[in-house]
């Protein structure tokens, strides 16, 4: 077990000696009794831990509180310019028939006209809005009021198109973003209830309130305004989802105040990271997902040949399972609370993610006998609703085989 004190004489120091920062996260902060009990200690070491690790922060703490501020005041920026700038312009579109006639119009086909603009963006959003709608729904946290919704959106003083009322408002029908590679016809885990709620199934909130899926909605739709070379795609939600978590129900009231642009910078910086994963052009480069993928069963077949070889008999792909499994970092496979102790070991990886192909590799020792024994639709079902939920057992595991090579 972590001692949180260890965690503590870590972050206190003027300079972060990350080495040692990994050392502990990769122990597992989260496992200790004291987070599930709300230890206010120990979630500010959780905090300050993934963003350090995530290159928020940076090692040195004098800067800590500077930086903070300045990448605060940059998100509030991104609110202005992509969310209420726009909806106030889309209020006014069409007020004047001048403007209609001569400056822009629905119909508009030049690409820099912002109705264009306004379109695409929907298609976006509304596949966004349908993802987060249903994210997590084990628990009732996302969609449960924020105790700190965003002023700057929710003025009582305004009458700007915010992102809710353009779906709500938009008659599009979105084009899907999802994409449906090799073989995967869905992101999700079968265990989980995927079926989103329609709209007026949510319980509505009152004025000047707004769920957290609202706020994980803001993030992912500036994000993908920011980053159109890659935009949305389905799965992204799964992966802001405990980053916004893990700030948003932290004791301290200054870092849930600040969970959204908190998580926003976390979230793009993890996303620097992996986003190969989500480009489909990437596929079978060495950065993509497909060589990921084929290196979990090669070292499958280093550690365990006669279980990669009745895989191979029965001819299971590694895109079966290992799809989903490694561009979600899990995140489908397990409960929350377990999902971010994974992602604590898993962003204490100096080889960043390195780990993950033996955690996949562990998953499947662990349940060799029952795949040794079952046929091939057995076996599907095995991978792709995974029996363990033991994952210190699983991390043990892949810790062993780490240090085996």
């Amino acid at each position: 077990m972590v001692r949180i004190a260890d965690f503590q004489d870590v972050l206190k120091e003027p300079s972060i000696v990350l080495e040692k920062l990994r050392e502990l996260s990769f122990s597992g902060l989260h496992a200790s009794t004291a987070v599930r009990d709300g230890h206010r200690d120990v979630a500010r070491a959780v905090l300050f831990s993934v963003q350090i690790l995530l290159n928020y922060l940076p090692l040195e703490r004098a800067s800590w509180t500077s930086i903070l501020a300045k990448q605060r005041g940059l998100y509030s920026q991104f609110l202005r310019e992509m969310i209420i700038q726009p909806g106030i312009a889309k209020a006014n579109m069409g007020v004047s028939r001048e403007d209609v006639t001569f400056e822009d119009h629905p119909l508009n086909p030049n690409p820099d006209s912002r109705w264009n603009t306004y379109f695409k963006d929907n298609e976006v959003l509304l596949q966004i809005d349908k993802d987060v709608r249903r994210l997590c729904p084990d628990i009732s946290f996302f969609q449960r009021a924020t105790e700190y919704p965003c002023l700057l959106i929710l003025d009582p003083q305004n009458e700007f198109e915010t992102l809710r009322k353009r779906v709500e408002q938009t008659t599009l029908k979105s084009q899907t973003v999802a994409r449906n590679r090799s073989g995967v016809t869905n992101m999700s885990s079968p265990h989980k209830n995927n079926a989103p709620p329609a709209l007026n199934e949510y319980e509505v909130l009152p004025n000047g309130c707004e769920a957290h899926w609202e706020v994980v909605e803001r993030i992912l739709f500036i994000y993908a305004k920011l980053n159109p070379g890659i935009a949305y795609v389905q799965g992204m939600n799964e992966i802001v989802g405990p980053l916004y978590y893990t700030f948003a129900t932290d004791p301290n009231s200054e870092w849930k105040e600040h969970a959204e642009a908190d998580t926003f910078f976390c979230f793009t910086n993890l996303m620097a990271e992996i986003r190969d994963n989500f480009i489909k052009s990437l596929d079978d480069s060495q950065c993509g997902i497909t060589y990921k993928m084929e290196k979990v069963y090669s070292t499958l077949k280093d550690k365990d040949v006669e279980l990669y070889l009745k895989l191979q008999e029965q001819n299971i792909k590694p895109q079966f399972f290992a799809f989903r499994w490694l561009t979600l970092l899990l995140s489908q496979e397990f409960l929350l609370p377990d999902v971010i102790r994974i992602w604590d070991s898993l962003f204490a990886d100096d080889n960043r993610f390195d780990f993950l192909l033996l955690v996949c590799c562990a998953m499947l020792i662990l349940i060799r006998e029952q795949l040794l024994e079952g046929d091939f639709t057995v076996n599907m079902r095995l991978l792709q609703d995974y029996p363990i939920t033991d994952v210190c057992q699983i991390l043990q595991k892949a810790k062993e085989l780490q240090d085996s090579k």
